[in-house]
């Protein structure tokens, strides 16, 4: 596996034309962190003098936030059958943006893969095939920009497809692709290949098909020049049969292009000395200010106000991955902890906001929930709460553990992908040598989140002293996005020096 470990980047080096291709980026739309990567990112490497250039869907909330807008190109491709138009603008004040508009496909309300009925648009192979035809465009220049990019940076399975369709191209940019989530492959049945209008050699092993599906996801892994994730540990559990999803075999065999770079914050959006949405601006040097939004929460999740309460913290979607299901079995035995409370924000499945509006109302006073997302209480949980619970089954990266950190908010996680790379847990040595920020624990079951609570709640009722010295050191940690955005411009130049060998046989 490559290791991004030497990287520099010096002012002899050429910048970068970057085409930078994502289905959601903050604040346009989001529905979780690859809009947080996509809204950080390009804005370091605009500051590092790369010409940077993002390309989305045009959904309405996009659009409307995006205005103004003008219309730069008509574009006629592959599969269908109407034109589309290219709109132009600026993102996070100076990035060129592009909008692919095709109505019929991205002109609905809400979230930009599932329908009100909670299931995925039963278009979207063809809606994100469209995409992925518009950026080749764009990649080719063939979208009447004058501007041809050196590399596309594709992002999850939305944009599986551009390296593949690119691949025998003679002119084309380096392409890298970054998998936020393997999780989700975009895989269709065969019918969908040939409504697509693919071309017929990427039907086969070594390319589209997967198991007698096509998969978006494979055309990144099999056809980038580069592929990363969003944390080395994360980026070597791929290659395992438990985190793999089938896929490990490719992985495996593409390990010598395959790289973790972690992902940065935001300090500026995610930073408790300015943040506009919680009640009393603090840092690491003045940590007891900390207490007034723990009160605050408290009052307005509806818990008793009390300063020495434990209180445990989450966000986060309400699905097994998140280990949604080992808090709800734990919830009988925190309730009957003295003075400690629990507050949550979330959504997901229905059985698991059933099951948790039900245990607010049993423990009353103990735990509160709000079910839906809400970005500005997603900040005041985070400045409140005590501790923050993240017992994932696996986590790409994770950004909440890090927003837990820079707020004095210890994590609780499990020791897995992101989370493992980033919280160093409660040992007498990382103690010793003043390296502790959280609570880590290795299975995903109730017991072993039980017994990593239990830790903290006992180093919790140590001297004050004691808590505080780990809190702050959790603050200092620096995890902003200048370091990684340098990893991604080295990871970026391999990528344009060494172009992948055809794998169609």
């Amino acid at each position: 596996m490559d290791s991004i470990t030497n990287f520099s980047l010096t002012e002899s080096q050429a910048p970068l034309k970057v085409l930078f291709a994502t289905s959601e980026a903050q604040p346009l739309i989001k529905t979780g962190g690859l809009a947080d990567v996509s809204g950080s990112l390009p804005p370091v490497l605009r500051h590092l003098n790369h010409d940077i250039r993002l390309i989305l869907p045009a959904y309405p909330e996009v659009v409307e936030k995006a205005i103004p807008l003008k219309e730069v190109a008509t574009l006629y491709l592959s599969g269908h059958s109407e034109p589309v138009r290219l709109l132009s603008g600026v993102f996070s004040g100076n990035i060129p943006l592009y909008l692919v508009d095709a109505p019929g496909l991205f002109d609905r309300l809400g979230n930009p893969y599932v329908g009100p009925d909670g299931h995925d648009w039963p278009d979207n192979a063809q809606r994100f095939a469209l995409f992925c035809r518009a950026i080749v465009a764009m990649a080719l220049n063939q979208a009447g920009q004058n501007w041809q990019p050196d590399i596309i940076h594709c992002n999850d399975w939305q944009t599986g497809l551009v390296p593949a369709l690119l691949h025998h191209e003679g002119n084309r940019p380096a392409t890298l692709f970054t998998i936020h989530n393997l999780a989700y492959q975009g895989l269709f049945d065969r019918t969908t290949f040939q409504k697509l209008q693919l071309p017929s050699e990427l039907w086969s092993h070594d390319g589209l098909e997967f198991h007698g599906k096509l998969s978006f996801i494979k055309g990144g892994l099999a056809f980038a020049d580069r592929l990363n994730t969003v944390s080395p540990t994360y980026a070597h559990e791929i290659c395992s049969t438990e985190f793999g999803y089938g896929l490990e075999g490719l992985l495996r065999h593409r390990d010598d292009r395959l790289s973790g770079i972690l992902n940065g914050i935001d300090y500026q959006y995610w930073n408790p000395a300015a943040d506009a949405y919680i009640h009393q601006y603090f840092d690491s040097n003045s940590f007891e200010l900390k207490q007034t939004n723990k009160l605050q929460l408290q009052k307005e999740m509806g818990l008793p106000q009390d300063k020495s309460a434990f209180l445990l913290g989450y966000i986060g979607r309400l699905v097994e991955q998140k280990g949604i299901d080992l808090i709800l079995e734990l919830l009988p035995k925190l309730a009957q902890v003295e003075n400690l409370q629990v507050a949550m924000l979330g959504s997901g499945l229905p059985q698991f906001e059933e099951a948790l509006s039900d245990a607010s109302e049993r423990y009353l006073g103990k735990m509160a929930i709000h079910i839906g997302y809400n970005e500005q209480l997603a900040h005041r949980i985070e400045a409140g709460s005590d501790c923050f619970l993240m017992p994932s089954r696996f986590e790409p990266c994770g950004l909440n553990q890090l927003y837990s950190l820079r707020y004095g908010t210890v994590p609780i996680v499990r020791r897995t992908g992101g989370l493992a790379d980033t919280v160093i847990d409660v040992t007498p040595q990382s103690l010793l040598d003043t390296s502790a920020t959280g609570f880590v624990f290795d299975h995903p079951t109730a017991p072993a989140l039980w017994e990593a609570i239990e830790r903290a709640i006992e180093f919790y009722h140590r001297p004050a002293s004691w808590w505080q010295k780990l809190a702050i050191t959790g603050m200092r940690r620096d995890f902003s996005w200048p370091n990684s955005a340098i990893q991604y411009v080295d990871l970026y130049r391999k990528a344009i020096l060494s172009p992948t060998p055809n794998p169609i046989k």
